[in-house]
Order: structure tokens, then C-alpha cells, then sequence
């Protein structure tokens, strides 16, 4: 279905009458398994955290496990998201949910040998990202093109909030229930998010089912080649990339923190900041008086409005100011939810999930690429916030090239965009 959909009409619309999602039951059960599987990984990052910490006192040890929680992503990304489109969607993420569990319950077994541990932690990193094309590409199919983007809305405010009580608590839990109990519980949480999508979403077939299936190869470069070719596709993932300056006060939030005066409790306020914005900036422009296309003519300026509130770290702000920065930040970085959904519903069903493999890949990358820099660049500089400032001056300017390639792609059909259920 290539047309312009009216809101509620897709596959199965007599289910989507009521405005009000959470009643949608395939949808409720997505995002319940998404949820508590959420709450799962923060608790499971932290107790990884202070699990390596106990063994071998070495902070380099622990930033490196930690980093192991989400770089895998770039090598899975690429090579495993295709999985959404090559098998039913429904089976990929009970698969992956179930494989996860397995591998995470190893790692919870005491005594577990730190290589073996970092080992098993790949593995199971390594089945996030085709979960995440095969949930992104399903969401279209459930909700319809009109309420897709209210689900991803949903989706977003539950992991930010999620992280804000992974911030806050998951430290006094991790060190009640001990380390080993906490990755038994995110274990337990990936079988119960196979058991919910199991009993509680529809099984469908495959987007192209019929027809011979793609080499590897051949399907990344599908891809590949859809998104450059695509003037759309190409500055909203441009847009959505931005994420790798803003992410950097993040990656900076302790020698800001000590740098600012603020000691070390200050640290997990600056990382709830940005969150927490997200989740405010999410909820207003899910309010209905906006509408899909405003959201969508918003882009441009809300991707350079997040960028903007960094360069005031130039000016040396105290902990309050900059987590007041952090938090207006965020709220601008709620376009990122438009620009996600808008990309999905551009790409045709059968190659989505490799789409979305490649653009999370690269946002990964960028993130990752972002605090690294960030972290040299502070160690040659001697200042964290003259380093977050000049990653504001470079995100604002390539927030405004962005902008300007996707209103550009916009054009005079800027209001016909075709979207796809």
C-alpha cells in the first residue's frame, strides 16, 4: 500500500476505532514486553557494572563492559536486521527474546568467568538489533500509518522513563538483590516479553513472501541504495544522526559534574536531564492541535533547537543551569520521534527492517563516535564544557544543513507525503 492512508484505515481498522492505544491489545502486549524488558536492561547494565567493579577494581574493565552493551549493535545492525524481512516478524522477536534469555541467565550463574561473561554479553547484545527492526517494521502493520507514530510516541516516553528509574533506583536494587540475582531477573524479563508477544500478537507472513529470498549482500546494499537514493530517507536519517552531539554532555557528565563544582551526586541529574526532557518535549507534541504534518514541517527546527542550548556550556554554566540546558535540549529532541516514523512509513514494507538496521547502526556509530571525541577532546583541551559548547556549534550547524536538505526534499509535495502501513 504505497497511497496516502486515512487515519484508522491499514490492516485490520475496525480494530483501531478507539483513540486511546493502550486498549489496542496487540499493541498493549508490545509494549509491555518492551517496558519491563526496559526496566530489565538498566537494572542488568548496572549490576554488570558493579559485578566487574567487585572482580577487578579497575574502572577501565567496567566502562569496557559497559560499552559492550551497545556496541555490538553496529555489527548486528548491519548484518542481522535483515532477519525482520527475511522471516515473520513475530518469530524474530520471540527468537531473539528467547535466545537472550538464555545467554543473560548464563551470565547470571556465580562465579562466572569475566571472559566468558563479556562473551556471552556480545551474544546476547547481538539479537537487540534485529528485535528492534522486527518490532519497528511490525508497529506500522498494527497501529496503521495514522496511529504509528502516537505508538512510537509511547514507545519513546516508556524507555526514557524507564532510564530515569534506572538512574534512580537501579543502584539501591542492584545492591539489595546482589549482581547475580539482577541479570537473573533481565533474563526472566526477555521470557516474559516472549510469552506476551507469543500470546498477544497476531502471526503474520512475511512482507514478500512468495518470492526468493535476498543474499545478505544483496539486501544491505538494497537498502543502502533506497536510503541514498531517497532525498527523504537521506536527511531524515541525517536529522536522526544528529543524536551524536547531543549525546555527548552524557558521556561527559562526571568531569562536567566535578569540573562544575557539583560532586558526584550531581551526576545522575545532569543524565536524567535530557531524559526527562524528552519525555515532556514527547508529550507536547503528541498533543493533538499540532497534527502529523506540522510535526513533520517542525523537523528542521526542533533538530536545530536541540543543538543550540549546548553552546551555552561555553559560558561555564553551574550544575543547575546545565541541567536546566540539558532538559530544553531534550524537549527539542522529541522531534527524533517524528523523524523515526516518518523514515519507517517512507520505506517499503518488505525492506524496513534492513532500513532500520542500517540507520540505528549508524546512529550507534555517531553516538559513539561523538563521546569519544568529546573525551579526547577534553583531555587536550582541559575543559568538558568548552568541548560540549563546540559540540553544540557543530551540531547546529549540521542540525541547519539538514534542516535545509529536508525541507528541500519536502517540496511542493511537502503535504502528500506517501506513507505506507
Amino acid at each position: 500500500m504505497t497511497d496516502r492512508i486515512p487515519d484508522g484505515i491499514g490492516p485490520g481498522a475496525k480494530d483501531y476505532k478507539s483513540d486511546n492505544l493502550i486498549r489496542l491489545s496487540e499493541f498493549r502486549a508490545l509494549w509491555a514486553a518492551y517496558a519491563q524488558s526496559v526496566l530489565g536492561d538498566q537494572l542488568a547494565r548496572v549490576a554488570l557494572s558493579l559485578l566487574v567493579f567487585e572482580r577487578t577494581e579497575s574502572a577501565g574493565w567496567t566502562a569496557a563492559t559497559y560499552a559492550l552493551t551497545t556496541l555490538p549493535a553496529l555489527l548486528s545492525g548491519v548484518l542481522l536486521s535483515g532477519l525482520a524481512d527475511r522471516f515473520p516478524r513475530r518469530t524474530v522477536m520471540i527468537g531473539c527474546d528467547l535466545v537472550r534469555a538464555v545467554l543473560i541467565g548464563l551470565m547470571a550463574l556465580p562465579e562466572t568467568p569475566l571472559p566468558l561473561l563479556a562473551g556471552l554479553l556480545v551474544l546476547a547484545q547481538l539479537a537487540e538489533a534485529p528485535f528492534g527492526a522486527a518490532q519497528g517494521a511490525m508497529l506500522p502493520t498494527v497501529l496503521g500509518a495514522r496511529r504509528y507514530e502516537r505508538g512510537q510516541r509511547a514507545m519513546l516516553i516508556t524507555h526514557q522513563a524507564g532510564q530515569l528509574i534506572g538512574f534512580a533506583g537501579g543502584g539501591v536494587v542492584v545492591v539489595w538483590l546482589g549482581s547475580h540475582v539482577s541479570l537473573g531477573l533481565n533474563a526472566l524479563s526477555f521470557l516474559l516479553s516472549a510469552a506476551l508477544i507469543r500470546l498477544g500478537v497476531k502471526a503474520r507472513p512475511v512482507a514478500n513472501a512468495g518470492e526468493r529470498p535476498k543474499r545478505l549482500h544483496s539486501q544491505v546494499r538494497g537498502a543502502a541504495t533506497l536510503i541514498w537514493s531517497d532525498p527523504r530517507l537521506r536527511s531524515l536519517m541525517a536529522l536522526g544522526w544528529l543524536a551524536g552531539f547531543i549525546v555527548l554532555p552524557e558521556g561527559l557528565a562526571a568531569p562536567f559534574a566535578e569540573e562544575a563544582g557539583g560532586g558526584a551526586a550531581s551526576v545522575g541529574v545532569l543524565l536524567a536531564a535530557h531524559p526527562g526532557g524528552m519525555v515532556l518535549g514527547a508529550a507536547l507534541l503528541g498533543r493533538a492541535w499540532v497534527g502529523d504534518e506540522r510535526r513533520r514541517r517542525l523537523l528542521g527546527p526542533l533538530a536545530i533547537g536541540a543543538n543550540l542550548p549546548l553552546l551555552a556550556y561555553w559560558a561555564g554554566p553551574d550544575v543547575r543551569t546545565a541541567v536546566l540546558l540539558l532538559m530544553v535540549s531534550g524537549v527539542f529532541s522529541a522531534y527524533q520521534v517524528t523523524a523515526g516514523a516518518t523514515f519507517v512509513l517512507l520505506t517499503p514494507v518488505d525492506q524496513r527492517g534492513q532500513a532500520l538496521g542500517l540507520a540505528r547502526s549508524g546512529l550507534t556509530a555517531m553516538q559513539g563516535i561523538g563521546v569519544a571525541s568529546g573525551g579526547l577532546a577534553t583531555e587536550l583541551s582541559g575543559s568538558s564544557a568548552d568541548t560540549i559548547g563546540g559540540a553544540g556549534l557543530l551540531g547546529t550547524i549540521c542540525a541547519v544543513l539538514a534542516a535545509l536538505a529536508w525541507s528541500k526534499a519536502r517540496g511542493k509535495d511537502a503535504g502528500t507525503i506517501p506513507l505506507r502501513a
